[in-house]
């Protein structure tokens, strides 16, 4: 053989071997899309996936898991988490003791029984309602207190009761009235819906109320278990215009890192349009006011719009989405957040289901919540990379509390959006996802920009891991995203 063609041949696989090495530098150097490469995603939440309509279940109490929940509130004791509900069944009346479901991982939830099988002989009287509507319990001087309410629908003839019991699964004892209400009484508080609190100081409190005449706040002797003050109804903490402005289910959480309080309420019909606000105080009485400074005891054409919308309708790819997503609990444990909430499937309105969400906190101290039921995710670190790729998003508009159906959104490796002109994206400090939409003559100086919490998640749509964001724009508008599979 020649020299020439030698080194031909030579030259030939050097030529050869630095372009396979070029290719493999490119491909472990740069960004791939729809990478989640380091990032430990939740285990599936169950065998196979979860139907939200099971006809077969309708009179099988223990396999009912979330099914048929109702105004839950969660507490933990003796290693469980327990929620205590009202009762509620699709096809049949409900009875009328109080649900009790518990779990150990927030996630597989088992039907436990009830809290008594009918309504007091005080409460009846009074209201002439026959079953018991959004228990609390609270554990206070080494007793647990159940709360309960009794109305009769539409009215304010209605009651708040306590039991006490030295265990949270019972018995318990009926330690009567905690505070009640009538039409043409001297009150303007509707006596249902109590949430337990206690403040810095360690004083509890009951925050309550609903439709009429708006939320309220009074204390409790954490000895009794009743009012300091019987006949007091408190300070108004919340309101809205009229009737035709609905407002109940008020929870109350203190967050010692940032140093407020923050209301939770929830809006609108339950089987549609119900949604939960937040607002924050540096005090538990008040002024709650949401991220645009708005008072949540606004009584103008206005009050649509007050609080920062934390969860409402919504519908993701591959399902029917949720509606009815209110009344919500809140709960710490070792520095997490939760939220839960009633959720009625898109599929069929009348199955409604326990939806427990992690909360997480923005920069600026206010929470959001995941786009996604818990599956026992953590938080931890997100690089650039594993962002890019194609995204769903749901907005959560304060003006409209219809169901809102999700849109795709492209993030480059440039830091780009796909087909959106001026648009781009940034991933900066603690997992804190930034977003700048240009949309002239529309957004403020014609930009949204969203600061978003990114975190792992399970998809509940899809049956696989994935990521989400939550957060909000610079208005309050608040927006969910969820990043798709790569096919």
């Amino acid at each position: 053989m020649k020299l020439t063609t030698k080194r031909s041949l030579v030259g030939i696989v050097i030529l050869i071997l630095f372009l396979i090495a070029a290719l493999l530098v490119m491909k472990f150097s740069m960004p791939k899309t729809g990478n989640l490469s380091g990032v430990t995603l939740p285990a599936a939440p169950a065998d196979k996936r979860v139907h939200n309509v099971n006809s077969d279940i309708l009179y099988k109490e223990k396999d009912w898991t979330t099914n048929f929940t109702h105004d839950a509130s969660v507490i933990k004791a003796d290693g469980w988490y327990y929620a205590f509900s009202t009762d509620y069944m699709v096809g049949a009346p409900p009875k009328p003791g109080i649900q009790i479901r518990k779990s150990k991982d927030l996630i597989n939830w088992e039907f436990a029984g009830r809290v008594f099988e009918q309504v007091s002989a005080d409460a009846w009287e009074w209201t002439k309602g026959t079953t018991f509507w959004a228990p609390d319990v609270v554990k206070m001087d080494d007793k647990y207190y159940l709360y309960y309410s009794v109305s009769s629908v539409g009215t304010r003839n209605s009651y708040i009761g306590v039991a006490v019991s030295d265990s949270v699964e019972g018995p318990w004892t009926d330690k009567g009235a905690v505070f009640k209400t009538q039409e043409g009484d001297e009150h303007s508080v509707n006596a249902i819906d109590p949430d337990i609190i206690f403040d810095e100081q360690g004083q509890a409190w009951m925050v309550y109320g609903s439709y009429f005449g708006g939320i309220f706040i009074t204390k409790v002797d954490s000895k009794t278990g009743k009012l300091v003050e019987p006949n007091d109804e408190g300070t108004l903490v919340a309101q809205r215009k009229n009737m035709n402005y609905g407002i109940e289910g008020p929870e109350i959480i203190h967050n010692p890192d940032t140093g407020y309080y923050y209301l939770t309420v929830s809006y609108e019909w339950l089987e549609d349009t119900y949604n939960v606000r937040t607002a924050r105080s540096k005090s538990i009485t008040g002024p709650y006011v949401d991220y645009n400074g708005n008072e949540m005891i606004d009584t103008t054409d206005e009050s649509f719009n007050t609080g920062n919308k934390l969860v409402g309708a919504y519908r993701f790819e591959n399902s029917d989405g949720w509606l009815g997503t209110g009344h919500n609990a809140l709960f710490e444990e070792d520095g997490e957040y939760y939220l839960t909430h009633n959720a009625r499937a898109g599929e069929d309105v009348f199955w409604s289901h326990l939806h427990v969400r992690k909360m997480v906190w923005t920069d600026d101290g206010w929470p959001v919540v995941s786009p996604e039921r818990f599956a026992g995710e953590a938080e931890q670190e997100i690089n650039e990379e594993n962002i890019i790729g194609s995204w769903e998003q749901v907005h959560l508009p304060r003006y409209d509390d219809s169901l809102q159906v999700s849109k795709n959104i492209r993030l480059k490796s440039n830091g780009k959006i796909e087909d959106k002109d001026k648009s781009y994206w940034e991933l900066t400090g603690d997992n804190t996802l930034k977003l700048t939409i240009y949309d002239p003559d529309t957004a403020p100086d014609d930009y949204w920009r969203y600061t978003l919490k990114v975190i792992p998640a399970w998809d509940w749509e899809n049956w696989e891991g994935t990521l989400v964001f939550t957060g909000m724009d610079q208005e309050g508008t608040g927006l969910w995203g969820k990043k798709k599979a790569e096919k």
